[in-house]
């Protein structure tokens, strides 16, 4: 494929990396700018207050980062990451516990994830990062309506000065932080309204040594909680060196986990229950307990813009930010990332041109968060006191939520493994919700359900409706357009 051109990348986290080395295979220069200082080895960045939390890519994204980076996950395990291939995973909510073998995959930090996965970006011929950069507004041509590139306060002097910055493609992916909306508004653009979902959650995060014989045995340990009593969740997860994080969380404001050291351990037991036995008591805390908030989750909807700007992109949180416990944040941005490689390629074929090629490029980015954002917006509205503002259907959500209760209630009451799998399909993005959220799907789930409750909440619902069930899937699901691409997928040549 032929490159040419410079596209400059804003942040260096997850979503940045991913697009640098999408963007590399399709121009001669890529840069990343960074407000923070890069660390020489795997520690956390001022510019990721998140970072000591845990972070995780379900399936879909384990499988894109392993194709884009190839052999990351034996190159995490020789950096000391905990191997999870066949030990058990515990997985406990108020229907019961399912306890399963992991996939061979690779447990870390994010800063081990992030620092792997920049050493392999750096190495890259093409690709130069440049840190201490705080992003200040773009550079705009008028005449064009195209973004040429970025003024920047450089703070690798003693003098803080401004750099300007000329670029064929910017691309922002500098996280929930983004100034975008306000950079385009300066410019004079109207911005559509954004969806959010007013969450107020707490995370509080603990660092613990874990004795060899846990360390061999076990991998993750989740304790679901249940939001209608506001009781919540707790994860136990090991990282690499024989490490382990618990996180325990809790949205809807209400009340936050504890980041008091002395009351961690009881709080941790009380929210595990007999879900981690005394796993407890034999571990070491290496660390006080760290809180983290967020008030709200925000899906921008730039692709609407008929008049976005040519050469501005946008990836990763600073399009779409989410409740990180889902683990959906790192996946949605390989994601995307694929995605702007599959419209770069089009691009080169002649396609997606007519619209102009960065809007028609968000619109299939926007394509591909969509069920990431609908899933994980219908679970968070389980807690009292989160609220969502946007277009979606209330009723939608609701529906959803029943209709998960009864998918986990068949597997970690009955282990009903079938239907299992397909849950986690969609919730772990490999299949689309529409192949759970359809007629055929839905009639087979509720027949499974042999207490007969499931048919007698699906009668009821469509009662309510008056009309079909394809009608009502039809007012109160969204289309979810995306298609979910083939897991051999290769690289581009």
């Amino acid at each position: 494929m032929d490159s040419k051109g410079k596209a400059l990348i804003l942040g260096g986290g997850i979503a940045g990396l991913f697009a640098a080395n999408v963007l590399s295979r399709h121009y001669e220069e890529v840069v990343i700018a960074d407000r923070d200082e890069f660390p020489a080895g795997p520690e956390n960045r001022a510019g990721t207050p998140q970072a000591y939390h845990p972070h995780r890519f379900l399936e879909r994204g384990k499988m894109i980062v392993e194709r884009w980076f190839p052999g990351i996950t034996e190159e995490l395990l020789q950096q000391g990451a905990h191997p999870r291939a066949q030990k058990s995973v515990k997985m406990t909510n108020r229907f019961g516990t399912l306890e399963l073998p992991d996939e061979p995959n690779a447990g870390c930090s994010r800063s081990l994830l992030e620092w792997t996965l920049r050493s392999r970006v750096a190495t890259l011929p093409n690709v130069t990062l440049l840190p201490k950069l705080t992003a200040q507004q773009l550079l705009f041509d008028a005449g064009k309506k195209a973004v040429t590139g970025v003024v920047f306060r450089d703070r690798n002097v003693k003098e803080p000065a401004l750099l300007h910055m000329n670029a064929d493609i910017v691309v922002d992916a500098s996280g929930r932080g983004s100034k975008l909306a306000d950079w385009l508004q300066d410019l004079g653009y109207a911005i559509p309204e954004a969806e959010r979902l007013h969450i107020s959650l707490g995370y509080s995060t603990r660092h613990y040594k874990v004795p060899e014989e846990i360390h061999a045995a076990w991998s993750t340990i989740v304790n679901e909680g249940d939001p209608a009593l506001g009781i919540g969740t707790a994860v136990f997860n090991p990282i690499e060196n024989q490490l382990a994080e618990i996180v325990l969380y809790r949205a809807g404001g209400a009340s936050y986990p504890t980041t008091e050291s002395d009351l961690y351990n009881q709080e941790a037991e009380d929210l595990f229950g007999p879900a981690i036995g005394n796993l407890l008591e034999q571990l070491e805390p290496v660390s006080s307990p760290r809180g983290y908030r967020i008030e709200e989750c925000v899906r921008q909807h730039f692709e609407e813009m008929e008049d976005w700007p040519s050469g501005l992109l946008v990836l990763g949180d600073a399009f779409c930010s989410f409740d990180p416990i889902f683990g959906q944040g790192m996946t949605v941005a390989a994601i995307q990332a694929d995605t702007l490689d599959r419209c770069l390629q089009s691009k080169q074929e002649g396609v997606l041109l007519e619209q102009g090629f960065e809007r028609s490029a968000l619109q299939e980015i926007q394509s591909a968060i969509e069920p990431a954002w609908w899933l994980s917006a219908a679970a968070d509205l389980r807690w009292a006191g989160v609220k969502y503002e946007g277009r979606l259907s209330a009723q939608g959500f609701s529906f959803a939520q029943r209709l998960f209760d009864i998918c986990q209630e068949l597997a970690y009451s009955h282990h009903d493994m079938a239907v299992f799998e397909q849950y986690m399909m969609v919730t772990g993005l490999f299949a689309s919700p529409n192949d759970l959220f359809n007629a055929k799907s839905i009639t087979a789930i509720v027949n499974a359900d042999r207490s007969g409750q499931g048919n007698a909440w699906l009668h009821q619902a469509l009662e309510e409706a008056g009309v079909p069930l394809e009608e009502l899937l039809e007012q109160i699901i969204p289309a979810f357009n995306t298609e979910f691409l083939p897991l051999t997928m290769g690289l581009p040549e």
